[in-house]
């Protein structure tokens, strides 16, 4: 059974009661909250390991809680709203969200997104007693094993999808990873192609390592094809 530590914020009781059938079955410990400020107290006091995010919510809504858990924490998270739009989906992932359902959603479908989340957290975050593999690419330095990335001595904070992009570049440098080939090496699903998760996030790669990002010196775009890094 599971051990991990799932926060689960929603101002619905109804919402986190089903959630918390569901999780509690897979023996999670989970921790609840109703809004953004909540959550940002619990994990001044808690370790978590993975969060279920509302959007829409009082005092601080799940957008602004997501920027502000991103300065810190590297934790998966799962944004849930009840939008369906493009836009709304752009804007979770925008600010540091892993995942994104929209209400109603099925439980199961829930809990496998969390498994799968958190399977891949583990695999990305190698043990740090483990000897540290590092990979260099001009002022980039890239910890495989610690999960570290600097750019000129200067520490880069990034998702884990975000990492696991940018070490699937890094490691196969010179080869150009189309956009299918990034989302299902990275997320380990199907892709569909009216989905663009992978521009999103590798924009916010760029926006996180470059000097000026319309001008990316690490990851380059490869016009038709999709992405890579030089050799």
């Amino acid at each position: 059974m599971a051990q991990e530590t799932l926060l689960l914020v929603d101002d619905e009781k109804e919402i986190l009661d089903l959630l918390e059938i569901y999780l509690k079955n897979e023996g999670y410990v989970l921790l609840r909250a109703s809004n953004g400020v909540e959550a940002l107290d619990v994990l001044r006091h808690k370790e978590v390991d993975l969060i279920i995010l509302d959007i829409m919510m009082p005092r601080m809504d799940g957008i602004q809680a997501c920027m502000r858990i991103r300065e810190e924490k590297n934790m998966p998270i799962i944004m849930l709203s009840a939008k369906s739009q493009d836009m709304d989906k752009i804007m979770g992932l925008s600010t540091g969200a892993d995942d994104y359902m929209t209400k109603p959603f099925n439980p199961l479908e829930l809990v496998a997104r969390v498994k799968s989340q958190l399977r891949r957290y583990k695999r990305l975050n190698v043990s740090a007693s483990r000897l540290e593999e590092e990979i260099e690419i001009d002022e980039l330095v890239i910890n495989t094993a610690t999960h570290e990335v600097r750019v000129e001595g200067r520490e880069i904070r990034l998702t884990p999808r975000e990492f696991a992009i940018l070490e699937l570049l890094a490691r196969n440098r010179g080869i150009v990873f189309s956009i299918e080939k990034i989302y299902e090496s990275v997320w380990n699903e199907t892709f569909y192609e009216s989905d663009n998760t992978v521009m999103v996030h590798i924009r916010k790669i760029r926006e996180k390592l470059e000097t000026t990002p319309r001008q990316p010196k690490y990851i380059k775009t490869v016009w038709g094809v999709g992405y890579k890094i030089e050799k």
